[in-house]
């Protein structure tokens, strides 16, 4: 299938590794130019190098998704490096657990106002684009009581719930808004990974209820995320989009 993002611009930001780089990657394959965000301003040049390998323009930047200014200045430059937006894929989480005043403004100002500050400054440059399109990367958390409730649930929720009031409210504008609730994803350095070495106990745990007895990879989140994010995605928006395996039971 065809997606029609050939020539088309994305953004991703925390696209240097995990999902955000099997994101960022796919979208290139399919044609598209890329920007990226991360921390890690080697793994930024890293990531942006070999996305120009893919035969596409890409522009990258290290900063803080929860410095305000910082974001804003990397969503205008992408727009002037790539020459426009088409599509905004907000990934980063600051992967704060726990119910404490930290790691509930952790989630806050991470999770939740990153994407709130990256919208707002896209959402001019995506009115102009013939196919705009917002994907807010959530949880199968945010919508199940899990061992991640507290700070990183709510927040997860918040998204969904956001991404469904910004669906209709960017309706008039030709912006689909739609969620993506990935389930245990494994990959190296990762959470999942990290649990594996210190707490081998949930890790088992978690990997016996799964139906399909593994964890997924960041590519098969990658997969679907930059399906309902192009253009053969049309008639979708306001949904939120839950790869899981099966994992949950929240009908």
């Amino acid at each position: 299938m065809d997606l029609g993002l050939k020539g088309k611009r994305a953004l991703v930001t925390g696209g240097t590794k995990g999902i955000g780089r099997a994101i960022a990657d796919t979208f290139a394959a399919e044609g598209a130019s890329v920007s990226v965000c991360a921390r890690n301003a080697g793994e930024v040049e890293d990531a942006v190098a070999a996305l120009r390998k893919k035969d596409v323009p890409a522009f990258g930047r290290a900063l803080d998704v929860a410095d305000a200014n910082a974001l804003e200045s990397w969503v205008r430059a992408s727009a002037a490096a790539l020459d426009g937006i088409d599509v905004l894929v907000c990934n980063v989480s600051a992967l704060a657990v726990g119910d404490s005043p930290e790691s509930w403004a952790k989630s806050f100002a991470t999770d939740m106002m990153h994407t709130v500050n990256a919208v707002a400054t896209a959402v001019p440059f995506l009115e102009k684009s013939d196919c705009g399109s917002i994907v807010l990367i959530s949880s199968v958390s945010g919508f199940e009581v899990d061992f991640a409730a507290g700070s990183y649930g709510a927040t997860k929720a918040a998204l969904i719930h956001y991404a469904k009031g910004l669906s209709r409210k960017l309706v008039d504008q030709n912006i689909r808004v739609n969620c993506v609730s990935p389930g245990n994803t494994y990959f190296d350095g990762g959470i999942w990974q990290n649990i594996e070495k210190g707490m081998p106990d949930l890790f088992a745990s978690t990997l016996k209820v799964n139906p399909t007895h593994r964890f997924g990879t960041p590519q098969e989140v990658a997969n679907g995320v930059v399906f309902i994010a192009s253009p053969a995605a049309s008639r979708i928006s306001g949904a939120n989009l839950v790869i899981d395996g099966a994992l949950t039971v929240a009908v």
